[in-house]
């Protein structure tokens, strides 16, 4: 006899599994838990076979005949229903171990130890807020243009013009780790180009008036904050580093004796190389003396971390200065920078190298740690000896470095 919903809502589980009947090899078996369970029963090349179509009421008695017609007709084509389920289940669990999230989260693993901490941290909570809530589930290798444009669009709809930059630029990355892995074909990011709205850029501000940077020097040896931040500030202009990489410091890249400072550049991750002068050993050496037992040069509030990342932009406030229009921690690079080659007449590549820029030579060498070396140990000297003259106020005649 047919089944009737009544009839299933009115079945109670007893103490061993019971089979209610419907016809066409399908029934409910009834679990002594009270489960309600569909199966089909059917044979395929001679053997009998028991086929899963789910729980009721999830699966209405209308969709259990339904799926069960649906495999009687994969039987009258000779194909085993239970076979083709597997298969079936095999290939969602193919997309899902392939999906964009997935294959993302193996890429971040893999290269994460290679960048910053702020770099990575910066990369996975871009890629978690914006572009997972729509491409996260997706097979990586179904993702074409327009879904990824469309994820960028959402991005630059709220302002944020660089992070959806950077965005397509993170799936990019992700797309072709995926290629060469050999879970997708080919980076759909490569056809937007020029589908995103431009971007302009803007120069961090910087002092490069040798009169304003003496200004500035005085007000720094004025400056009446911690010992550990005024040293940062005095060290800031005299090495001209990025100022993640000056906060981040190491002792243990520093040999005093040598005057060197050796660590890793944050944006190549290349070894970077930087003489000393003798003003800056002495910045050190008093510093060694309350931070020299500890990991970092500039440790934070928390010992075991470095100062903050706005540390020094908020101490140039604290003297006065507007970090939007005047200068930042960045932007003591391009006052070395400037100064160096129009007032000081320092050779250009010279400085490039000293900024751990990538400047291909004639033999293509993008940047060598060792390169104008000695030219360099001359010209931080002399760059210390200028700073000096400046933060007194001397006039300043300027005297090449390397001109010729």
């Amino acid at each position: 006899m047919a089944l009737t919903d009544i009839l299933i809502r009115s079945a109670k589980p007893g103490e061993r599994p019971q089979k209610l009947f419907d016809g066409g090899g399908l029934f409910l078996l009834v679990a002594p838990t009270g489960g309600k369970l569909w199966r089909l029963k059917y044979r395929f090349d001679g053997k009998e076979k028991l086929l899963a179509l789910g729980a009721y009421p999830e699966v209405s008695l209308k969709d259990a005949r339904q799926r069960r017609d649906d495999a009687r007709k994969e039987l009258a084509k000779g194909v085993d229903p239970g076979a083709t389920r597997k298969a079936e289940k095999a290939s969602k669990l193919g997309r899902a171990a392939n999906s964009f999230e997935v294959i993302a989260r193996e890429w971040f693993a893999k290269f994460a130890p290679t960048w910053a901490e702020s770099h990575s941290s910066k990369i996975i909570q871009r890629l978690e807020k914006d572009v997972f809530p729509w491409l996260g589930a997706r097979p990586i290798a179904e993702i074409a243009a327009p879904e990824l444009l469309a994820v960028l669009r959402r991005i630059e709809e709220r302002g944020a013009l660089d992070t959806a930059l950077r965005a397509k630029q993170n799936c990019g990355q992700i797309f072709r780790y995926a290629v060469a892995s050999g879970r997708a074909e080919r980076d759909p990011s490569g056809d937007l180009r020029g589908a995103l709205a431009p971007i302009r850029r803007e120069n961090f501000p910087a002092l490069t008036d040798p009169v304003q940077v003496g200004e500035l020097l005085r007000a720094i040896e004025a400056f009446r904050g911690t010992f550990i931040v005024k040293s940062a500030l005095h060290l800031a202009p005299m090495l001209f580093v990025r100022p993640g990489e000056l906060r981040n410091a190491v002792w243990s890249g520093f040999n005093l004796d040598k005057g060197e400072w050796r660590y890793l550049v944050t944006k190549t991750r290349t070894e970077h190389l930087v003489p000393l002068s003798n003003q800056a050993v002495s910045i050190l050496r008093e510093l060694h003396a309350l931070t020299g037992q500890r990991r970092y040069v500039f440790p934070g509030r928390d010992p075991l971390k470095p100062m903050s990342g706005a540390a020094v932009n908020a101490a140039l406030r604290r003297l006065g200065y507007d970090t939007r229009t005047e200068i930042t921690g960045h932007g003591f690079r391009a006052m070395a920078r400037t100064i160096l080659h129009e007032e000081l007449h320092v050779k250009p590549e010279v400085i490039e190298h000293q900024l751990a820029h990538r400047v291909p030579d004639a033999l293509g060498t993008a940047y060598n740690r060792t390169r104008f070396l000695t030219e360099r140990r001359i010209m931080m000297q002399q760059w210390a000896d200028y700073l000096d003259r400046l933060k007194a106020g001397a006039q300043i005649i300027p005297i090449g470095v390397n001109s010729k």
